[in-house]
């Protein structure tokens, strides 16, 4: 049983001489431990923003997050749990569907697969990627819900793909019944109804397991500090390397998550590179969509002109059902759309054919980069055209002062709409400097100079509007120089390289896992595509993983 890979200690409470009135037995599963040596270890990393000062958090209690849902964790036995690995792991959205389909597999057992394993590596201090920080106390009550409305013979075919699939949130998602903290002790008790995107969720039947670890306010605090960092949740850490490899940012408990097999998928959030970094360092599929085709209500913001959610998957197939199951015009939002781009779901499932796909390959990148090199001959003896091209030196100046500018408002409004005053005591960013100031060692031990820079920003409203203008450009002038004189679908990258050009372009981008450096270290493959190209993306996509499966499950975490 479960019980035999947990740390578990039984404490008896007896307030009263009457055995009946014994208060109920109180199961403790996690203990803090000293995470110095671990910290010792890491000191001397060749990468500066590894060189950590805190491992777990100072302030999260684990046995709050996975007592609530100990006792239905513990009913699945190792032997049950043995038999549902081939019928889950790795698997996608519609091989699970048809196992419950035809009665091999049951949404009950669905999310307590994934509980189990989450109870087994996060509540072991040698294993835990510190990646969840919140779970839905009652995801296994419903759970058993849709098992009872399948057995009363509710029709499969009305159901959206996403029916019944468990799916993890970025922590600044808002979510009824689990705080929504960006990472921050400033947040904790944030207590909110669910976002839009969770509405749609779970209108279209998915099932919120609870939510992940990121970088604190969406890495938008400190300088040169580790990603997936946040006071409240404590490092997460890359199941490729634990403390060797970067989980990416800021959406590093949604990557490190489902490369773990944590959930079926999970939502992350990107401004500049937070969904493509943390899904290229944990070799999953991510997702950044083009701006306004998923709603940012209820979401901790950074930027208004470039946020976005978007989807995080293994495979580009439930990638796409997780991003139309999010989809919805949002009156409350002001860059959403109307058109819900049907394609979209089936273009997981019909990968376009190599002869019709035509793509831009950057020459330095040829250059420097022999499996970036490697992929593109693939694609090419594949049947895929490929045009070399060198990108236009285009300017920049002036991103960092939309973000400032935009947070410096945008957060002041989501706290004014959202967080209770009776609870949240700060409305506004110098209300979180000074809040981070009075207690510098636990709530931000890497300083918070992005914050403090972000105060001091002078850009008026009207040169903030001149720099987004002349931003979004330059941005599209990068891509589509090459892309309109070659009719190409998209542009070749690695990783988040060239996030920063996709979203002051409000372009999409999609990235799939590439392959492995000789150091065992993820790389990935990202596609960049012009405004709402997500389906023709995933389409070519779908094309890329079929052919050249290179994602590997973690190898830690395979059993």
């Amino acid at each position: 049983m479960i019980k035999h890979v947990l740390l578990i200690f039984v404490i008896l409470l007896s307030a009263c001489k009457n055995e009946q009135d014994l208060k109920k037995e109180e199961v403790i599963l996690w203990t803090p431990y000293n995470d110095s040596i671990e910290v010792a270890d890491n000191t001397d990393h060749e990468n500066g923003r590894m060189q950590y000062k805190l491992i777990q958090s100072k302030v999260l209690d684990k046995n709050e997050v996975f007592v609530p849902l100990y006792e239905e964790v513990s009913k699945l036995t190792k032997s049950e749990y043995e038999k549902l690995v081939p019928l889950i792991l790795e698997q996608d959205i519609f091989t699970i569907r048809n196992h419950i389909k035809e009665d091999r597999l049951t949404y009950e057992n669905l999310v307590l697969f994934y509980l189990y394993r989450i109870y087994k590596y996060e509540l072991n201090n040698a294993t835990t990627l510190n990646t969840i920080i919140a779970l839905n106390k009652d995801v296994v009550e419903q759970a058993r819900e849709l098992d009872k409305q399948n057995q009363m013979g509710v029709a499969t075919q009305i159901q959206h793909p996403i029916y019944g699939m468990p799916i993890l949130l970025k922590d600044n998602i808002n979510a009824l019944g689990m705080k929504t903290t960006a990472g921050s002790i400033a947040l904790m008790n944030n207590e909110v109804d669910d976002s839009f995107i969770v509405q749609q969720l779970k209108k279209n039947g998915a099932l919120i397991l609870g939510k992940v670890n990121l970088s604190e306010w969406a890495y938008f605090l400190c300088t040169g500090c580790p990603v997936g960092y946040s006071a409240y949740g404590g490092q997460t850490l890359n199941p490729y390397g634990r403390r060797i490899f970067e989980t990416g940012g800021s959406s590093s408990g949604s990557g490190t998550a489902v490369s773990a097999n944590y959930a079926v998928a999970a939502v992350g959030t990107e401004t500049s590179g937070s969904i493509l970094s943390p899904s290229s360092q944990n070799s999953v599929v991510g997702l950044k969509p083009t701006i306004g085709l998923l709603s940012r209500t209820g979401i901790v913001p950074i930027s208004s002109t470039l946020d976005t959610p978007g989807p995080m998957t293994k495979n580009v197939k439930d990638n796409a059902i997780l991003l139309s199951a999010m989809l919805g015009f949002d009156e409350f939002d002001a860059a959403s759309v109307e058109d819900n781009y049907p394609g979209i779901l089936s273009s997981g499932l019909h990968p376009k054919d190599f002869s019709e796909i035509r793509l831009g390959a950057i020459k330095d990148l040829l250059e420097t980069d022999s499996i970036y090199k490697q992929t593109v001959e693939n694609f090419s003896e594949a049947g895929a055209t490929i045009i070399e091209f060198t990108p236009p030196e285009v300017s920049m100046d002036g991103f960092l002062s939309i973000l400032n500018i935009d947070m410096r408002n945008d957060l002041k409004a989501y706290l004014k709409e959202y967080a209770n005053p009776d609870v949240i005591k700060i409305t506004s960013i110098e209300d979180a400097v000074a809040f981070n100031n009075a207690d510098s060692l636990i709530r931000i031990p890497y300083g918070q100079a992005l914050f403090e820079g972000l105060l001091s920003d002078t850009t008026t409203t009207t040169e903030l509007e001149e720099i987004k203008a002349n931003l979004e450009k330059n941005g599209r002038a990068f891509f589509d120089t090459a892309m309109n004189k070659y009719k190409l679908d998209a542009v070749l990258s690695i990783n988040n390289y060239h996030a920063g050009y996709a979203a002051v372009a409000k372009y999409p981008a999609l990235t799939i896992p590439m392959g492995y450096k000789a150091s065992g270290e993820p790389l990935s493959l990202t596609f960049i595509g012009k405004q709402f190209s997500e389906a023709n993306l995933l389409q070519i996509g779908k094309a890329y993983e079929e052919k050249f499966p290179n994602r590997a499950i973690p190898s830690d975490y395979r059993n």
